[in-house]
């Protein structure tokens, strides 16, 4: 039986979102504000002021991004073996915001590609551990709830950034040095908001001690429930290649140049929209047709940008690709909290993350390799392609493991229910 929220308790259910999942998602947030200010100017900033090549900006960009997603896989293990997670989201934090200072103040390519490559270490440290103590702190009828709220929070902070770029660039006509400067600040605050206030809850009682988190025999442990999440989520991933290609393909239908940043800011108000709703409605009915609902409307998307059209359907499309987001991201990682044993949940996190980091830059690829070849229409064909594969498999997960994904209330109720008929004489 599938309950659905109404729009009375809905508010009711915000409040009763412990105050650490808050917390961490104001961080995710002005951390998001600060990093976005500097990266949505900062490929500009190497070719116009620094005279990079668009050589230099991938590899700067391919190296950055790869080191985060091996960085994961460690510090989500990491976090398993010491039994805490706070320490290592302050490192991850904390590494993010130190780098920030050297951006206005570097005088090469080089010191630039240093302190991208260190923030990216500092995102993959972080992110694993992060995400495992949001699955710590919720009560499991609240996890997609959680999960939901924090990738809105950090979602507004994707769009924020950029915008505040555009106003001080506007303010200082184009100084560069002093839009990186102001953006020490938030940084700065999300590392002191996670010392402050958030609380890491203590260790349960009898929880097992994980030694060696990445062992064959541990990852063995972690159930196929969770392996195949992670390959449904990995086939989906192929799907949803960078969204480098949406602004592409908005330019290419006559979008100016200096309304470009607009792509992702309608894109991630979107998604910052659907990311809670989506998630707390998860919490009430099964979380997997929430999931295929989100697949969908992908495909949706992909089929409205293979059209040949103008930049309405353009912005159809964009607006769609960031329903999908809102409704898919923050419940994958919702199920990888669900599936793991609590004790590897933070290596959970990080093998979740590689492999999704990996397809993404393969299906980044793939994409621009069919853009060049066959044009922008085939790229999002195969992204609606993939992800049709995607929801077969989702499918099959459906059927193999009935329970999975289910309301989490009424599994409360029904274990309940279960203990009170066996108590009785």
């Amino acid at each position: 039986m599938e309950h659905f929220e109404t729009s009375e308790n809905a508010p009711t259910r915000l409040r009763t979102i412990p105050a650490g999942i808050w917390a961490l998602g104001f961080v995710s947030l002005l951390m998001d504000v600060s990093s976005e200010m500097i990266h949505a100017l900062l490929p500009i900033y190497l070719v116009t002021i620094m005279g990079a090549s668009m050589v230099t900006v991938g590899a700067i960009e391919g190296v950055a991004e790869a080191t985060a997603a091996i960085t994961k896989v460690f510090s989500g293990a990491l976090s398993d073996w010491l039994g805490k997670r706070k320490l290592l989201a302050v490192i991850g934090y904390g590494l993010a915001a130190v780098t920030k200072p050297v951006f206005p103040l570097a005088s090469s390519v080089g010191w630039v590609m240093a302190a991208r490559f260190v923030d990216r270490i500092g995102k993959g440290i972080r992110d694993a551990p992060r995400d495992a103590l949001i699955a710590d702190i919720a009560p499991p009828d609240l996890r997609g709830a959680s999960f939901g709220l924090r990738q809105s929070l950090d979602t507004v902070g994707a769009f924020v950034g950029p915008l505040l770029a555009i106003g001080f660039m506007w303010l200082t006509s184009n100084q560069f040095r002093i839009v990186f400067w102001v953006a020490i600040l938030p940084g700065a605050l999300a590392v002191a908001l996670l010392l402050v206030v958030v609380q890491e809850p203590a260790r349960p009682a009898g929880l097992r001690e994980v030694r060696a988190p990445l062992s064959l025999p541990e990852l063995r442990s972690l159930g196929s429930s969770f392996w195949l999440v992670v390959c449904v989520a990995t086939v989906f991933t192929l799907a949803r290649f960078s969204e480098a290609f949406l602004i592409l393909r908005a330019q290419a239908m006559g979008l100016p140049i200096v309304l470009i940043p607009l792509v992702l800011v309608v894109m991630n108000v979107i998604y910052s929209l659907a990311a809670y709703p989506a998630g707390a409605l998860s919490d009430r009915v099964n979380r997997l047709t929430m999931l295929i609902l989100g697949f969908l409307i992908l495909i949706a998307a992909d089929l409205v940008l293979a059209r040949p059209g103008n930049l309405a359907g353009v912005a159809l499309g964009v607006a769609l690709w960031g329903l999908h987001l809102g409704f898919t991201q923050g419940l994958l990682a919702t199920l990888v909290a669900d599936t793991a044993p609590p004790e590897l949940r933070g290596t959970a996190f990080g093998m979740f993350n590689l492999s999704g980091g990996l397809a993404l830059l393969g299906a980044s690829l793939l994409a621009g390799t069919l853009w060049e070849t066959f044009g922008p229409q085939m790229t999002f064909l195969a992204g609606a392609g993939f992800t049709t594969l995607a929801l077969l498999g989702l499918g099959l997960v459906r059927w193999h493991f009935p329970t999975l994904g289910r309301d989490q209330k009424t599994e409360t109720e029904e274990g309940a229910m279960s203990s009170q008929s066996e108590t009785r004489p």
